[in-house]
């Protein structure tokens, strides 16, 4: 077949060009249509659309996520590789299958004798060879692969074996390095990347091992292994984390990074003794999954011009508040790209360090072996910093330090736990910071939550119901003039639900977004700190400053068609009048 010559016909190549190409095609073992493509000088689709009206061969356009396993094992994944051809559609006993190269004599053989072998029917389409990767992608499934492991256990294992746990930690160790046991280590943490899950969670129960992955925040059970290869799973891990294998009866942390598709995926691994065992929760650091700017993260207008302003000022500290999982960190890695210059020296000490920043002098804080924020700290101040991030505001020692970093000519990042904005600087004079030392030294703060964020292909608007419409009514009359003016309520008032599509993976969803409240140090918050420091009078001073409270936040997202009222109610509640 000569494609090159269907291309200059049609004006798509021109001669000089075409002479070029068809010496590499002679000189060269690959297909024409590679060499082709390799030029870059028509696109695959393009290339493809020719040779499907030369052949006279339909193209198709496969949708890949509806492209069921039970089609596809209607021919064996080796055949499908090695044939080049998948089956994508299945409509009684009639196959649709694609094939990027329908004229290789070997592959119509294979597809025929499959036919009569298994009673179907088919018609052959052309695919792109990209579209023939993606589907055959679709073969490794994690319950399958997981299983063919587990099969592959059984058989190198006998009955006995299998029933009695290992009797030393050189058995287990062994066990932990078979290749069942690395395999299925190894389809759990490429399924948690390819799935853009946070957390695994490994966990034994009485009867199985559960592995679970939280995806946008919400946890989903999705393998059950048998209890016998719980240790062997446990240490496989730990012995890619370098942690003890000998110890069970305390918890341990520990890090790795593997190279799946090309990337460096770490991961963070805690385990945790049980009466039932050791659980496992590994996070995935992916930094593919970072939110790489403000507006990403769901930061917008006033509150977005607050923290531009601040972060240009010479020194100040500004604190990212909120549970465990609310996206400080993110928020804080977000600041720090923004202050990221050649100019500045820019350090961090973190637990653990999540994701690594070109240019930042990143530390891991290690408390086991004396080398805590404190002690960090000054050593962190001797080395001549612009900005400092701290994990974390944990005692009064790390606190004083911070304050004092700020107080002496650095922009100082942190975080602390508390609920809300106003209950940040409370929480700093619990830690023993003198209340004259926070209006100089603090700058702002910075209170959210995560929400799940529509998936904007298949979201669809709807009347709100009488309930809903109350609360969101009620939300917006709380808002500032400011926010109102810009808020487009119509009658009837409606809102976006989630439907859920090959997309999202018929969850509704796509990501998530954060809902903000922000307090900036002013004059009277000052007079407020030095005078009365409570909750109460910090509150007037946020409602003087028409700060809008993280429940507001989402009230907008939710008239926006940004989230649901549903997530908003989940993570933040409603302030009392």
């Amino acid at each position: 077949m000569d494609l090159i010559q269907q291309l200059v016909e049609r004006g798509m190549l021109e001669k000089e060009k075409a002479v070029s190409l068809t010496s590499q095609i002679k000189q060269s073992n690959k297909k024409e249509e590679e060499i082709i493509l390799e030029s870059g000088l028509i696109s695959e689709v393009a290339l493809f659309d020719v040779k499907s009206e030369f052949l006279k061969i339909p193209t198709r356009d496969v949708d890949i996520e509806k492209v069921t396993l039970s089609v596809l094992e209607l021919i064996p994944e080796e055949t499908a590789r090695h044939y080049q051809m998948v089956p994508f559609f299945k409509k009684n006993n009639f196959l649709e299958i694609g094939m990027p190269y329908p004229e290789d004599v070997k592959a119509q053989e294979a597809l025929k004798f499959l036919a009569q072998q298994n009673k179907f029917d088919y018609k052959i389409y052309i695919i792109t060879p990209t579209t023939l990767e993606k589907i055959l992608k679709q073969y490794k499934t994690l319950k399958k692969e997981v299983k063919m492991a587990l099969e592959e256990l059984e058989e190198g294992l006998s009955k006995e074996e299998i029933k009695v746990r290992p009797r030393s930690i050189t058995e287990f160790e062994m066990m932990a390095e078979e290749a069942p046991i690395t395999k299925i280590v190894a389809v759990i943490l490429r399924h948690a990347v390819d799935g853009l899950s946070s957390d695994i969670h490994i966990e034994p129960t009485r009867n199985e091992l559960r592995v679970r992955f939280r995806l946008l925040g919400i946890l989903y059970a999705s393998i059950h292994l048998p209890l016998k290869v719980h240790l062997a799973v446990v240490a496989r891990i730990k012995i890619i984390s370098n942690l003890k294998i000998d110890e069970s009866r305390i918890p341990q942390d520990g890090r790795f990074s593997v190279e799946i598709d090309k990337r460096f995926i770490d991961f963070r691994v805690s385990t945790f003794p049980t009466v039932l065992g050791e659980k496992v929760a590994i996070r995935v650091l992916n930094p593919e999954t970072q939110i790489k700017d403000f507006e990403e993260l769901g930061l917008e207008g006033k509150n977005l011009e607050v923290i531009k302003q601040q972060i240009i000022k010479p020194h100040g500290l500004i604190l990212a508040t909120g549970p465990t999982g609310s996206g400080k960190t993110t928020t804080l890695y977000t600041l720090l790209q923004s202050l990221n210059k050649e100019t500045v020296n820019i350090m961090t000490l973190e637990d653990p360090v999540e994701y690594f920043i070109e240019g930042v002098n990143q530390s891991q804080i290690r408390p086991e072996i004396g080398y805590d924020f404190p002690v960090g700290l000054r050593y962190t101040l001797r080395q001549d910093p612009n900005i400092l991030m701290v994990g974390e505001i944990r005692d009064e020692a790390t606190a004083s330090l911070v304050t004092n970093a700020a107080l002496t000519g650095h922009i100082v990042l942190s975080t602390v736990h508390t609920n809300n904005a106003i209950g940040a600087i409370p929480r700093l004079i619990d830690l023993g910071i003198k209340p004259y030392l926070i209006p100089p030294s603090l700058s702002l703060i910075i209170a959210q939550r995560l929400v799940r964020r529509l998936c904007d292909k298949c979201k669809k608007e709807i009347e709100a119901d009488l309930k809903t419409k109350e609360i969101l009514l009620k939300g917006v009359s709380s808002l500032p003039e400011r926010i109102k003016k810009d808020l487009k309520i119509k009658e009837p008032l409606t809102i976006f639900v989630s439907q859920g599509c090959s997309k999202c993976e018929q969850t509704g969803f796509s990501s998530r977004i954060g809902l903000f409240e922000i307090l900036l140090m002013t004059k009277q918050l000052s007079e407020i700190i030095l005078k009365e420091p409570s909750e109460i009078k910090i509150k007037e001073e946020a409602d003087r400053q028409e700060m809008i409270t993280m429940y507001q936040d989402g009230i907008v997202k939710i008239l926006n068609g940004i989230t649901t009222i549903e997530e908003v109610l989940r993570v933040a509640e409603e302030e009392e009048e």
